[in-house]
Formats: structure tokens, C-alpha cells, sequence
């Protein structure tokens, strides 16, 4: 198969499909799932539909033979016609590492998230960095004599990675050439405080210094006059109202030290 291209006519050379001898089952219907869903969205979206409509029947029928998900590339044997098998790829970019951060920054932002993950749930918000933005996006590739984009098999291999995905939808993060442990490593490096165990209660912690306080007494915070007056109340006079006040003074100065 070469893309989006006319070429010989080959429909002498074909007949009915032979049975595949092990195939790999689909469910009854594809994307069952919100990234299977998402998948088979795209897949539907290519121009050529009668070959789509033609490689939904040969994955559902059972055509494909050992789909392997390998990161930017899906490759399984197809059973047509012939007796032989052809080899179907679909490949797809993998994220670069942009992309990556994205998902890690979304991920620390999100509680639980991170949880989903390691459990083998894709958060739905990822969809922006998984999802292919369009048929455009993926490229087909087949031994069969047919030139279209895509052929009915390699068509097929994207309806059964659909079906993959619904199954575990982790298999589309190795699609995208997205490391799990990559993204659990880069969640933990921001969120996790490395702790000295030598050390675990802190007591040879280097702290740093207290702040200088520049000393204000007490008594500054007081209204003199009133103080004052209530010096005066005890009968005596200005020069032993100020000596009073000073003793106060001292006396505050002792306290605040």
C-alpha cells in the first residue's frame, strides 16, 4: 500500500477472505471507552470511507493476527485474500518533551490523578496530548497490492487498536511513546521533600539566624499623660513625678529585656 496514491487495478488477484487461523477478538462494538471513543473518532474522520467501513468488518471478523503497540507504531499480520498474511502498520508521532511536561504539570495539579495513573486510569484531561488531532496524524503502511489510504487492513489495525486501548488504556500512553515511571518520576521530583534520615528529628539542622528586633520599651506604647496623672494622684510633685516616671521606665526596660 502506498499513501493516498492510484494505481494498477488488482481486484482480478483478489477473493474472498480466508479465514485467519488466530485472531485477535475484538468486543462487540469498538471504543467503549472515552480514549477508545476518542480513537475511533479520528479513524472515522479519514476521507476513503469505504475502505474505513471495509476494515471495521475485517477487525470485528477477526482478520488480525498478533497487534503489537510499540511506542510511535502498531504492526499486525492481516489475513486477506491470499494465503499468505499481509504485514499492516499504522504509525503515529510520538510526544516530544513538551508534551510530556504538560501532562506532568496537568497530573500535579489534579489530587489523585497521579493515583488514577499508577492504577491504570488515564485522566480525561490528558485527552489534548494523547488524542491525534486528526486523520493527518497517522500514517498507514501494507504488503498488500492496494494503493489506497488506507487499505482495509491497515484500517482494520487501527480499529483493533482501538479496541487495545479500551482494554487498557495505558497502551495508548506506549503509543504516544509516553513512559509511565517517566511521569511518576517527574510528579514525585517537584512534589517530594527529601528527608535525612540521619537526621530525623532535626537537631544538627543548620537554622538560620533570628531576625533583629530593634528594642522598643513597653512603656512607649503607653499615654504618658495619663500615666502621669496617675502619679500625680499619689500627692506629689513635678520633680518627683518625673524621678517616678524614670523607675517606671527602668522597671519596663528589666521586663523587656
Amino acid at each position: 500500500m502506498s499513501p493516498r496514491g492510484k494505481g494498477p487495478d488488482f481486484s482480478e488477484y483478489t477473493g474472498p477472505r480466508r479465514r485467519a487461523p488466530a485472531p485477535v477478538k475484538p468486543r462487540p462494538a469498538f471504543g467503549r471507552t472515552f480514549w477508545g471513543k476518542a480513537f475511533v473518532r479520528v479513524v472515522e474522520e479519514i476521507g476513503d470511507k469505504p475502505r474505513v467501513t471495509r476494515g471495521r468488518t475485517y477487525a470485528r471478523s477477526g482478520q488480525v493476527l498478533a497487534l503489537d503497540i510499540e511506542p510511535g507504531v502498531v504492526t499486525a499480520e492481516v489475513q486477506g485474500s491470499q494465503l499468505q498474511p499481509f504485514v499492516s502498520t499504522l504509525s503515529i508521532d510520538t510526544l516530544d518533551q513538551s508534551d510530556i511536561d504538560d501532562i506532568i504539570t496537568k497530573i500535579r495539579r489534579v489530587p489523585g490523578s497521579l493515583a488514577a495513573l499508577v492504577s491504570g486510569t488515564v485522566p480525561d484531561m490528558l485527552a489534548a496530548q494523547l488524542i491525534p488531532d486528526g486523520p493527518s496524524a497517522f500514517r498507514f503502511d501494507c504488503t498488500c497490492p492496494d494503493v489506497g489510504w488506507p487499505c482495509k487492513h491497515a484500517a482494520a489495525v487501527a480499529f483493533l487498536t482501538a479496541e487495545q486501548i479500551d482494554t487498557d488504556p495505558l497502551r495508548l500512553l506506549r503509543l504516544r511513546g509516553v513512559d509511565l515511571e517517566q511521569l511518576i518520576g517527574g510528579v514525585e521530583d517537584e512534589s517530594t521533600v527529601p528527608v535525612d534520615v540521619e537526621n530525623w528529628f532535626g537537631i544538627a539542622a543548620a537554622l538560620p539566624a533570628l531576625p533583629k528586633v530593634q528594642f522598643r520599651p513597653a512603656i512607649d506604647d503607653l499615654d504618658i499623660r495619663r500615666l502621669r496623672e496617675a502619679v500625680a494622684a499619689l500627692g506629689l510633685d513635678m520633680a518627683q513625678q518625673n524621678v517616678a516616671l524614670d523607675e517606671i521606665r527602668s522597671i519596663y526596660r528589666r521586663l523587656d529585656g
